[in-house]
């Protein structure tokens, strides 16, 4: 009977454990090459060791210290000492993005020195930013809270560079809200001044007509008329003449009077309302908070955080080994064709 070979390499191939055990030498020997290679090349002369450093924040509620402390009647979620949420989450991550932040990070440690890019190179601000992007993140934990987290080769300046950009977050952000805020003084300082001119020009004209004896048009006229009819009893004409002025002026004038009093009752409102506003106005212009509640602040880290050698062995260990059951599975896949074809011919 003739033997197929082929049929026997398949079977033998077919079989994972007759297979790694029939080349377990070749294997054990990749698997050796693999955890030594892996090893040198991942020690810091070949990849620099990184340190890392995090912050935790969490958002403040409110923006406003009027809204939060000197409204009467503040919304739901505008007290001071309450945490933020999703909103004010975003807020955040979108101010630690900004282009504010990062320019200033860089600045302050002069980065691109220390990641060490030629300040002649044609690209050296896209660079730059790649590496401050690979270095510096930030994100959002399952808890509303914001993480910052810095990688870099000196242990303390990560713990630093995280710190930093923490308490850039209220500065950039007390910035943004200052501008507002003396424009929204500025507007509220002019319209209170407008209407105390004009409750000042009511007040001038009330004072010219009480000079003139319009002080209370109700009141006299009630006085007059009586004062007119015990005249015209008394049969008294001059007394009737000079009652009769005095009837005349506040008939002229009365109405005047009653409308600017009117219009002093209702401006005087408007004034002390505006007047509360202009100190709202005045604190958010000139007073800042924080924004944020840290939680943890950045520090040294003792020992490094990238690479992490045990994990670069492992899977390099296991990336050579399934490259090498394949090359070795092509092979044998190649000479069962081979043998086959020998077979067929020695058959014709």
């Amino acid at each position: 009977m003739i033997h197929d070979p082929s049929r026997r390499e398949d079977f033998d191939s077919s079989n994972i454990v007759i297979f790694l055990y029939k080349w377990r030498k070749p294997l054990f020997i990749v698997i050796l090459v693999a955890l030594v290679c892996s090893w040198f090349f991942s020690l810091p002369w070949f990849i620099t060791p990184k340190f890392k450093s995090t912050v935790i924040l969490f958002p403040a509620s409110t923006n406003s210290i009027s809204t939060a402390l000197l409204t009467e009647h503040s919304q739901k979620g505008e007290d001071l000492m309450s945490f933020g949420e999703d909103e004010q989450a975003e807020q955040l991550m979108q101010i630690l993005n900004s282009n504010k932040i990062r320019d200033r990070v860089i600045r302050q440690f002069n980065l691109m020195e220390h990641y060490g890019i030629d300040s002649s190179a044609r690209y050296k601000y896209s660079r730059l930013f790649d590496e401050y992007e690979r270095n510096i993140s930030f994100r959002r934990t399952p808890f509303m809270a914001v993480q910052i987290t810095v990688f870099d080769t000196d242990p303390q300046l990560a713990a630093e560079i995280a710190n930093t950009i923490a308490a850039l977050l209220d500065s950039t952000k007390n910035e943004m809200q200052h501008l507002r805020a003396i424009q929204g003084l500025a507007i509220v300082e002019q319209e209170y001044r407008t209407l105390q001119s004009e409750v000042y020009v009511i007040v001038d004209s009330l004072v010219s007509l009480g000079k003139l004896g319009v002080n209370d048009v109700e009141y006299q006229s009630q006085v007059l008329n009586q004062q007119m009819a015990i005249s015209i009893m008394e049969n008294n004409t001059q007394a009737q003449k000079e009652l009769q002025k005095r009837l005349d002026i506040l008939g002229k004038y009365g109405g005047i009077y009653m409308s600017l009093k009117n219009a002093l009752e209702f401006k005087t409102e408007q004034l002390t309302l505006l007047q509360s506003r202009l100190k709202e106005a005045k604190v958010d212009a000139n007073e800042e908070i924080p924004q944020k509640f840290i939680v943890s602040d950045a520090y040294k880290a003792e020992k490094k955080s990238y690479p992490i050698r045990w994990l670069i062995m492992l899977v390099s260990t296991i990336s050579a080994l399934f490259l090498t059951i394949i090359i070795i599975m092509v092979v044998e896949k190649i000479q069962a064709a081979n043998a086959q074809k020998k077979f067929q011919l020695g058959q014709s």
